[in-house]
C-alpha cells in the first residue's frame, strides 16, 4: 500500500552518507536505489539550475520503487528570470522531459522569488491555467504579501484552489533560531528567508519544506507542530509530503524517523519508518554510538 505520508530530503546523492544512510561500499550509482529503500520522496532541486538528460530520467524511474515520488522544481529561467511570463514553450519542454517518470512524479514545485508579490498574482493565475492537468503542482511563495493573513493571502489560496494546486509550506524557524555552529548552517541562514509559519493545507497534497540545523536536538521543538499537523492531515485523507532540508547524519535521520513513527502510530494509513541499509556504522548508531 502506498504511504499517505512521504518523508524525504532535498537530495539523494550525498557521499557523506556512506556508512550511514548508504552502505559503506556504496558508489554514486547506488545512491538513489539505497535512498529509495529508506525514503518515499525526494526534492529535485537540481532542475532549478539545469535540466537532466532523458537517459538520466529513465534511469531514475528504473532505480526507484512504484511508491516513490520525485518532487522536481521548475527551472529558475521560468520562475525567477521570466517570472512566469512568455514561458509556455520552456514549461512544456520541461514537463515533457520529466513525463517518462510517470507515476513516480509527485508535485512539481513552482518556487516563486521574493519579487513575485500580489501585483503579479494574475500572472500566476494565467500560468497555472496553461499547465497540463495530468501532473500535480505546488506553489511556494516568499513575498510578504502572501503572509498578510488578509486579502492577498486569501487571493493566493483562491488562485491555487481554482486549479487544485497545493501550497508549499516553507518552515525556516529552526535554522534562524540562534547562532550558527557550523559553516553550512551559516550559509543556510544567509540564503533562506525568515517567513511566518503556515500549517494549513490548501489542497490534497500539502508539501512541507522544513529547514533545520545539523543538530537533531535543535529541531525537536520545531518538529512537534508538524507531527500533530501531519497526523491531522493523514487522518483527513490528505497525502502530505515532508522534506527535511539540511545535511543528514544517520543519527539525525534515526531520531527524525522515531519522531514520525509516533505520527505513523497516530495515523490510520501511514507507513512505518523503513529500515536503513545495514552496515557496522549504522548498527552502532542504532545503539546510540557513532556520528
Amino acid at each position: 500500500m502506498n504511504p499517505l505520508l512521504r518523508i524525504g530530503c532535498p537530495v539523494w546523492a550525498c557521499a557523506d552518507w556512506r556508512g550511514r544512510l548508504f552502505t559503506r561500499g556504496a558508489e554514486r550509482k547506488d545512491y538513489l536505489a539505497q535512498y529509495a529503500q529508506v525514503f518515499a520522496t525526494v526534492e529535485g532541486n537540481s532542475t532549478f539550475y539545469a535540466l537532466p538528460s532523458s537517459a538520466a530520467v529513465a534511469r531514475w524511474r528504473d532505480e526507484t520503487p512504484e511508491h516513490f515520488r520525485f518532487c522536481f522544481k521548475f527551472p529558475s529561467d521560468i520562475t525567477h528570470r521570466a517570472m512566469l511570463r512568455n514561458a509556455r514553450a520552456d514549461t512544456h519542454a520541461f514537463l515533457k522531459l520529466m513525463a517518462p517518470l510517470g507515476e513516480r512524479l509527485g508535485p512539481f514545485m513552482l518556487q516563486l522569488g521574493p519579487r513575485f508579490g500580489a501585483a503579479h498574482l494574475e500572472q500566476l493565475r494565467a500560468y497555472l491555467r496553461d499547465l497540463p492537468t495530468q501532473f500535480q503542482y505546488a506553489v511556494e511563495v516568499r513575498h510578504p504579501d502572501y503572509f498578510d493573513q488578509g486579502a492577498n493571502e486569501a487571493a493566493l489560496h483562491e488562485v491555487l484552489r481554482e486549479r487544485a494546486v497545493d501550497r508549499c509550506l516553507f518552515d525556516t524557524r529552526c535554522v534562524h533560531a540562534g547562532a550558527a555552529h557550523d559553516r553550512s548552517t551559516l550559509q543556510a541562514q544567509e540564503r533562506k528567508p525568515t517567513l511566518p509559519l503556515r500549517t494549513s493545507a490548501v489542497g490534497s497534497r500539502p508539501l512541507v519544506r522544513f529547514v533545520g540545523q545539523n543538530q537533531a536536538e535543535a529541531a525537536e521543538d520545531y518538529l512537534d507542530v508538524w507531527v500533530e499537523t501531519l497526523v491531522g492531515w493523514c487522518n483527513s485523507g490528505l497525502e502530505p509530503y515532508f522534506s527535511r532540508i539540511r545535511r543528514m547524519t544517520a543519527r539525525l535521520q534515526i531520531w527524525l524517523g522515531g519522531c514520525f513513527n509516533g505520527c505513523a502510530g497516530g495515523c490510520r494509513n501511514c507507513r512505518r519508518w523503513p529500515i536503513f541499509p545495514e552496515s557496522a556504522n549504522t548498527r552502532a548508531v542504532r545503539r546510540g554510538r557513532g556520528n
